[in-house]
């Protein structure tokens, strides 16, 4: 399974799109599509008819949910988007460096400014 240094919780900024320059928390990462979801950002409508709900109505009569045009956030790629460091807030690349924690070596990710070097995982 393919990874990517981008995971769930992350802020992050779209560098690339229409939403060039916001920033939003990643809702799903993706990594075999090499996609991300990012809250609020990215919408896109989508149009739905309406369709019944199973078994949440009472004596046995089905409940509907309604139809019309939806607004939800679309997977954009991970290349247009930064993770933002939480140590400089700027928008960063992501490195990897290995730490040990309780005898272990874990990777932690890390900001790749010169100035910062943050950890951008808390453990």
């Amino acid at each position: 399974m393919p990874t990517m240094r981008v995971r769930r919780g992350d802020l992050v900024q779209i560098i690339a799109g229409k939403d060039r320059g916001k920033q939003g928390r990643v809702l799903e990462a993706r990594p075999t599509e090499r996609r991300v979801i990012v809250e609020n950002l990215n919408i896109v409508k989508k149009h739905q008819r309406p369709r019944p709900v199973r078994g949440t109505g009472r004596m046995g009569t089905p409940q509907i949910m309604p139809g019309g045009v939806m607004e939800m956030a679309a997977p954009l790629p991970v290349s247009n988007v930064m993770v933002v460091c939480p140590v400089c807030n700027r928008p960063t690349r992501v490195g990897v460096e290995r730490k040990t924690v309780k005898d272990r070596l874990v990777p932690i990710r890390v900001c790749r400014r010169a100035d910062c070097r943050g950890e951008i995982d808390r453990y």
